[in-house]
């Protein structure tokens, strides 16, 4: 059982839930900050006077006290959250999109640092318009490598805010669908607001040939004496130490706190007998990275995706019981009572564990599965088909129309399966495996439902058969034939495979002797050979006289199988 948690665990589990919905609600304001700015930037592809007109509604909204206080706190926070998680990594090794949020995220203070107090805080200093013309002549006529640190922080704030926006959104189950246009949005918006603010520079440049102009707008807008601008920059050097100092002290201390730390190593064990050896609050995720171990994690290490889950072969009674955050991931998709997440798994003695999920794992397997996914025995109906012939069929046909014809097959093949409510396991060369009843059998049904399933999908596939022939009775010599077996029975259930092949199957005897039943259509010369057992949960009425006794390599006893010349049998109630 695992240790129960100190005051100080839980302390510092409910500050991780705290920082992390700090991070993620200051991290919503400001990027609808940087949105209406950038569009309102946009505007100046049309004309300044919109430009302008954009400036009164953004800054109506902005500049109202209590979303103005609301956002210089957003700012506060979301720099302080973004010291503290960089103190808390125990690495800096990370994927290239987690370090490049984190490298923009620590560049955008020092370059908006200018731009904010020669704007918001200048004009209530020295009580002045900051308009767009003020701001335009400041960056694209007077001070142009001044614009072009303004432009580079347009994008480091914008693809800082879009990364952290597509590590949160890419675990809703509509942004697959959404990703697409809001991708082409994140592309258009930065370069419409460079335009504009291009556009609407190019416009004050030209208003300087009247030479009343600037006058004119230095008195409407009342504009501060050179002092205001000492005193700006003044301001801006001091940021600059500030900024520089907070950075260097956070990484001072984590210097300071890795060479406390490392008296109390702790190794933690992979299955694959890869070892690492981390200092005591490292993530299990961050040992993996530390070590260049591949290990999935959707989400950044925030503990929302559950892919980065592990299981823990030895040393769970040492460990800190879950946060209540990590139990509802957990909970969410249906883990078994070992399975952590190793983004907030902070081991405090020696584990071993494996990694559930492969490297290159995606958003979907962040959603709620079934727990048969990590492997369970269950009652369920397996079916095997098989084309008979295919190999003479292919002989003299060319590499395209053998692709071709099998592409069309696969296809009449899986929407039968998909059709009848099962679930394609694999394609076998020219056969197809499926598997039926799967949920069903999480219930404790019967197995009913399976081989109600399996009987319907071996009807579909025989109707599916008959019209691709007839589609393709010019290109074939003779039709396509197939044979279908069906069994029910035990079976283990789970993700296996490697990598990128890990994918959902069975094994067991069910299995074997389903493929065995496929074979012997062509000792009946028939479509489809099911188990009796088949028959029975799935409603066929049979005479005991067709049943046939089939010897299995391996078993002493025989097996009762009903042939069909035909799948396209019919249940004994549908036929009523």
């Amino acid at each position: 059982m695992p240790s129960t948690p100190s005051f100080f665990a839980l302390a510092a589990a409910r500050g991780n839930r705290w920082l992390g919905r700090v991070r993620l609600v200051t991290g919503l304001i400001l990027f609808a900050y940087v949105l209406t700015h950038n569009l309102n930037h946009a505007l100046g592809i049309v004309s300044l006077r919109w430009l302008e007109a954009g400036r009164y509604v953004f800054l109506a909204f902005w500049r109202f006290p209590p979303i103005e206080w609301a956002l210089f706190i957003a700012v506060f926070l979301h720099l302080t959250v973004a010291l503290i998680a960089l103190y808390r990594r125990r690495s800096l090794k990370m994927p290239f999109w987690e370090g490049a949020q984190l490298v923009l995220g620590l560049a955008t203070p020092p370059l908006l640092m200018l731009h904010v107090l020669g704007t918001a805080y200048a004009s209530e200093r020295f009580d002045f318009e900051d308009s767009y013309a003020y701001v335009l002549l400041s960056l694209w006529v007077f001070l142009p490598g001044y614009g072009a640190l303004q432009a580079l922080a347009v994008l480091t704030t914008w693809i800082h805010g879009c990364i952290g926006m597509g590590y949160w959104l890419r675990l809703k189950p509509w942004f697959p669908k959404a990703r697409p246009c809001l991708f082409a949005f994140a592309v258009v918006l930065p370069v419409l607001a460079l335009i504009g603010f291009a556009d609407a520079g190019r416009a004050v440049a030209e208003k300087l040939e009247d030479e009343t102009w600037l006058p004119a707008l230095k008195e409407r807008d009342r504009w501060p004496d050179a002092t205001a601008a000492t005193d700006v920059h003044q301001l801006q050097i001091m940021g600059f130490w500030i900024c520089g100092a907070l950075l260097g002290g956070v990484l001072v201390a984590r210097v300071i706190r890795d060479q406390i730390g490392r008296a109390r190593a702790i190794e933690i064990q992979y299955e694959n007998g890869a070892k690492v050896r981390i200092q005591s609050g490292m993530t299990v995720l961050e040992a993996s990275r530390s070590a260049n171990i591949p290990h999935a994690s959707v989400c950044g290490g925030r503990g929302r995706c559950s892919t980065c889950r592990v299981k823990i072969l030895k040393g769970a009674a040492q460990l800190p019981i879950p946060s209540d955050d990590e139990r509802r991931v957990l909970a969410r998709v249906g883990a078994a009572p070992d399975t952590r997440l190793a983004c907030q798994l902070r081991p405090n003695a020696p584990l071993t564990v494996a990694p559930l999920l492969p490297a290159q794992a995606g958003p979907q397997q962040a959603h709620a599965r079934g727990d048969y996914h990590s492997g369970r025995e269950l009652e369920i109906a397996v079916l095997f088909a098989d084309l008979r012939g295919f190999t003479q069929l292919s002989e003299q046909r060319l590499p395209y129309d053998v692709v071709f014809l099998l592409n069309r097959y696969f296809k009449a093949m899986g929407e039968a399966v998909s059709g009848a409510g099962g679930h394609l396991d694999k394609f076998i060369g020219d056969g197809v495996m499926a598997l039926f009843g799967i949920e069903s059998g999480m219930a404790g049904d019967d197995g009913q439902r399976a081989c109600t399933q399996a009987l319907e999908a071996a009807r579909r596939m025989s109707v599916n058969l008959e019209e691709l022939n007839r589609h393709l009775v010019s290109d074939l010599k003779q039709p396509l034939r197939i044979g279908i077996g069906i069994h029910f029975g035990p079976v283990i259930v789970g993700d296996m495979g490697y990598g990128a092949n890990q994918h959902l199957t069975a094994i067991g005897d069910t299995v074997n002797t389903a493929s065995r039943l496929e074979t012997a259509t062509k000792e009946f010369g028939a479509q489809l050979v099911i188990s009796d057992l088949v028959a029975r949960r799935g409603g066929l009425a049979f005479d005991l006289m067709s049943l046939h006794q089939l010897q299995l390599r391996g078993r002493e006893q025989t097996l009762g199988v009903l042939a069909f010349p035909s799948a396209q049998v019919e249940r004994a109630d549908a036929a009523e």
